[in-house]
């Protein structure tokens, strides 16, 4: 699974695919539509999704690793949805990573994560590696 070319772009709701960065923003493409938007760092914030990490108790677990678990989990133990209650998204989240820290890791967090995990699983953009160094679109 790689989540290099992925980015959360603040005010704009999904997760966008990076085409080409500038000095003064970010060229991106929307999923869904393919099309490609400026988005200026005077107006927006950019979460790659590659750097995002969920705090443990020891350390941080990386994004990658957390979305893993959710695939390989996910006959089991569907996602919870995002609007459902803090103590449903706390239970789901204790499933999938058991030491994250209750005292860094918020519920908005938790829901965070989940719209993302759903918004690149419907599109089919989430993929095991077999191989560590492939990705399979």
């Amino acid at each position: 699974m790689n989540l290099e070319n992925y980015v959360v772009v603040s005010g704009m709701s999904g997760v966008h695919e990076v085409v080409t960065s500038r000095s003064n923003g970010l060229v991106v493409k929307e999923i869904d539509t393919g099309k490609s938007i400026f988005c200026s760092v005077r107006k927006h914030q950019f979460t790659p999704l590659s750097t995002v990490g969920i705090y443990t108790l020891e350390d941080t677990e990386d994004l990658v690793a957390v979305f893993t678990k959710m695939l390989e989990v996910k006959e089991k133990t569907p996602p919870v949805s995002p609007s459902a209650p803090k103590h449903e998204i706390e239970e789901y989240f204790e499933q999938i990573l058991p030491d994250y820290d209750e005292d860094k890791v918020f519920v908005s967090d938790m829901k965070k994560v989940i719209k993302w995990f759903n918004f690149l699983n419907e599109r089919n953009l989430l993929a095991i590696d077999e191989n560590s160094g492939e990705e399979e679109e």
